[in-house]
């Protein structure tokens, strides 16, 4: 990895309730939706914030990615989302730092209604 660099994912979704089941499938949705766009293995993860809005209290984010393979070694954070008027609800985002090689592109991953905060990011 001498030749990787540190370089910063971005992605948001949202829940269908705030409940376990529905931020669990959702945050697992997106951290799949991440590591596949940037052929990601747990080992080149740094760390991972998790930031929900206020009406998701249900469950931490950083539970589900604890629970996957690979993530041991893994940093990760939750906390709330800034309370902003009309923000998107049960809205669930994350910041990853991971190492890649200079020439790999980023490849966020902005799902389901957080499709719209970034449409330019979102396929």
């Amino acid at each position: 990895m001498s030749t990787s660099q540190l370089r910063a994912l971005r992605g948001a979704t949202t829940a269908a309730a705030n409940t376990s089941a529905a931020i669990s499938e959702a945050v697992s949705e997106l951290i799949d939706a991440l590591v596949e766009r940037n052929q990601l293995q747990g080992s080149q993860l740094l760390s991972v914030t998790f930031s929900v809005t206020a009406d998701l209290d249900a469950m931490f984010p950083a539970a589900i990615a604890r629970r996957r393979d690979g993530w041991d070694s893994v940093a990760l954070l939750d906390c709330q989302q800034m309370a902003v008027a009309g923000d998107l609800p049960r809205c669930i985002r994350l910041l990853a730092h991971a190492w890649l090689e200079p020439d790999q592109p980023v490849r966020h991953a902005y799902l389901r209604d957080a499709a719209r905060l970034r449409p330019d990011l979102a396929s």
